[in-house]
């Protein structure tokens, strides 16, 4: 029968199982404490970024205080913190090493801020909209791939922090949530250019007023926060003689997450004046023109 005498005794006949035991009821607690501490933020934070922003906070205080407390106990003091980061790392430094250097990575994403929840980003040749960073990964919503344009695949994507120090990290949204785009329109020759670059001048300036005008006072920012040169942010139009057709070069800029949208519009619309102009101007298309055939002799001998 298990006694107070009985439970001291068997203390202090094992006390490196007592230790322990002390060590697993502290571990437990602590992780007890952070889920405790997370749903209380769920539930009282409102807005989304501060909630989020709050839990890993939490989190890695967690990740912190228990390895404080496991070198407290497996060395016995906290004054051979060095000696016992040293005996560690010795051993298993190699094994872990894309361990630790995940962990670096989400430092640093945190504290350069690199990227951030909700950001459009392509990160190892992989470019998503990001929904989540932890100790370990980056989470990724996939798009492209084989679907069009800028579309969700469908795809979660876990890509470990420690890419951050591998590549190149393309941002989409930082800074300048705006991106250039372009397309072609091939116009037959003969056709009444003036007209056909007065009718896209004037459907891109109505179009994409909205996000001209944002852009060019977002654009003033980065022009003072980098060294960069003032860019031309208003719809411009070239033109290419090519041996077919009148090329006309359209290049705007557009809001990251509404290119393809923003494209068919454009194009809806200027199909659709062009076809008013009652042949004034005419779409090109890839042709054969046969110049001459060769003379066959159909006379029977």
């Amino acid at each position: 029968m298990f006694t107070l005498e009985a439970i001291k005794n068997w203390i202090e006949a094992n006390p490196s199982y007592y230790i322990f035991f002390k060590y697993v009821v502290w571990v437990l607690f602590v992780v007890i404490m952070i889920q405790l501490i997370r749903r209380l933020l769920r539930r009282k934070i409102l807005d989304s970024d501060a909630r989020y922003k709050s839990q890993k906070a939490i989190e890695i205080i967690g990740y912190v205080f228990l390895i404080v407390l496991s070198i407290a106990y497996f060395t016995g003091s906290i004054k051979d913190f060095t000696l016992a980061i040293g005996l560690f790392s010795a051993g298993i430094a190699f094994a872990l090493q894309e361990l630790f250097l995940s962990i670096a990575g989400s430092i640093y994403i945190f504290l350069i801020k690199v990227y951030k929840p909700g950001d459009r980003i392509e990160l190892h040749k992989i470019k998503g909209d990001v929904i989540d960073i932890d100790s370990v990964y980056t989470t990724m919503m996939e798009i492209g791939e084989w679907v069009g344009s800028d579309n969700y695949t469908g795809r979660i994507v876990k890509i470990s922090n420690a890419f951050v120090f591998k590549g190149p990290i393309y941002n989409y949204s930082k800074d300048f949530p705006f991106i250039w785009d372009e397309f072609n329109l091939p116009i037959k020759y003969g056709s009444d250019i003036e007209m056909v670059k007065s009718i896209i001048t004037r459907i891109a300036i109505e179009t994409l007023s909205e996000y001209t005008k944002l852009s060019k006072a977002t654009w003033k920012e980065v022009v003072n926060k980098y060294y960069i040169e003032d860019a031309q942010v208003n719809p411009t139009l070239a033109i290419t003689l090519t041996d077919n057709w009148i090329q006309l070069n359209l290049r705007y800029i557009v809001d990251y997450k509404k290119r393809r949208c923003t494209k068919n519009l454009l194009n809806e619309k200027i199909n659709s004046e062009i076809k008013n102009t009652n042949g004034k101007v005419m779409l090109a298309s890839t042709t054969l023109e046969i110049i001459n055939l060769p003379e066959i002799n159909l006379t029977s001998k």
